[in-house]
């Protein structure tokens, strides 16, 4: 293990994730970038795992393990396919909502589900003309008698065309206490998605537009109380958003220095590896200096949100060092390859293109630096690490085995075992 924050249990989830992604996901890759359409049937195999619910605690069915153990299985999960990284990212997002605003009747409906790998929720904000301004938003509900009526879109809405409960922030009133949440599940009349559009990377991952056509919903499916909406969007993104995206950049990252270092030691050039250029080493050590940075960010970060201390600016610092730097790294590694990264023969050209999709989602690198710069000057207005944390089913000092369940028999059993083991 690679941080002083992990313990053995964290190294046993590490080695069965990376197992499971180089058995399960790196073989479906070529299919997926070919299609470049969601792959629905790895999504719910994925989510069979029991690794959506790596945060929700053991009362619920879920693994209780943390948002460190979350880390990991996102980032090793994103080592092998950024998609699918991507995937688990935003159904653990989904997850966020319930735990934090759901009652207890709620909680007791849906967690279990998403623990055993039963349901893949969403979390639906961003709209088309509003983007990331969050008051912005038109979408509405209505009350009618112990149901609400919603109307509106959403867009760029992370598992879109796989998730089948969606949690939707919506206009219920006037100003920042006018927005609340719901949850919505995917066969209610009413509901619709638009056609996927393709995306220049993480092909096998979905994030589309969410229709709603006076769709009812009952009101025992609002999260909190009306309102609530604005806190149920800022803390979802900062305590799991920003972390599970950080995650997945970091994995990329992983996978850009894997890539590179493989390729300028297998390559010659004047006789010997291109790796013994100084110009070329030179990189490689910017790569890998960047890359342990870059995690002990992300480690640092969540293991403070697991023991519920006020660390914000941390999650936030932690997403910006860890986009900025995958995307520098990825520059490297292409000069590394030259011509080479250009094609899909090589991996290069698809780690770049997914990492370029981690930039925006839970704010660009240009507001992460608005928010650090409210911490040094004071002005920062809610620690919702301090305010939450604690209800995020963090379990993270009781042991918890995690299971690994074979996809139907369409490859090598004895391969797939063998990876599982090591």
């Amino acid at each position: 293990m690679d941080s002083y924050f992990a313990t053995e249990r964290h190294d046993q989830i590490r080695d069965r994730a990376r197992a499971f992604a180089e058995a399960e996901i790196r073989p479906r890759i070529p299919a997926m970038e070919a299609s470049r359409s969601v792959d629905h049937d790895l999504s719910w195999l994925i989510a069979r795992q029991g690794w959506i619910g790596i945060t929700i605690g053991k009362e619920f069915g879920g693994l209780g393990l943390g948002h460190l153990a979350k880390t990991i299985v996102i980032e090793e999960i994103s080592r092998v396919s950024g998609a699918m990284g991507a995937m688990v990212q935003a159904s653990q997002l989904g997850v966020a909502k319930i735990l934090h605003f759901g009652n207890e009747a709620q909680k007791r409906k849906w967690l279990p589900a998403i623990a055993k790998g039963e349901c893949l929720p969403t979390i639906a904000v961003t709209e088309h003309e509003s983007g990331s301004h969050v008051l912005g938003m038109a979408s509405n509900a209505e009350r009618d008698g112990d149901a609400y009526i919603l109307n509106g879109h959403k867009t760029y809405v992370g598992n879109s065309h796989v998730g089948d409960l969606h949690g939707v922030i919506v206009r219920t009133g006037g100003g920042s206490k006018g927005l609340s949440a719901f949850l919505v599940e995917a066969d209610r009349p009413g509901f619709s998605r638009a056609a996927l559009k393709p995306a220049m990377g993480l092909h096998g991952f979905g994030f589309g537009e969410l229709v709603f056509d006076n769709c009812r919903v009952p009101a025992e499916n609002l999260l909190g109380k009306e309102g609530d909406g604005l806190a149920v969007a800022y803390s979802s993104s900062i305590l799991y958003g920003r972390p599970n995206l950080t995650a997945v950049a970091l994995g990329i990252h992983h996978a850009l220095v894997e890539e590179t270092v493989a390729f300028a030691a297998q390559q010659h050039r004047y006789g010997s590896p291109l790796c013994e250029l100084p110009t070329i080493k030179q990189k490689l050590g910017q790569m890998q200096s960047r890359l342990m940075t870059a995690r002990l960010a992300a480690y640092h970060a969540v293991h403070m949100l697991d023991r519920a201390l006020p660390c914000d600016a941390e999650l936030i610092n932690a997403k910006l060092i860890n986009v900025e730097h995958a995307l520098d790294s990825a520059r490297n590694a292409m000069e590394v390859h030259a011509a080479c990264g250009l094609f899909a023969d090589r991996p290069i050209e698809r780690l770049l293109r997914d990492a370029h999709h981690i930039f925006a989602p839970a704010g660009t690198s240009d507001v992460q630096l608005l928010r650090l710069a409210e911490f040094a000057l004071g002005t920062s207005k809610t620690q919702w690490s301090q305010r939450l944390a604690s209800s995020a089913g963090s379990q993270a000092h009781h042991e918890c085995p995690v299971s690994y369940q074979h996809s139907p028999p369409s490859r090598d059993a004895a391969t797939s075992d063998r990876l599982v083991s090591a």
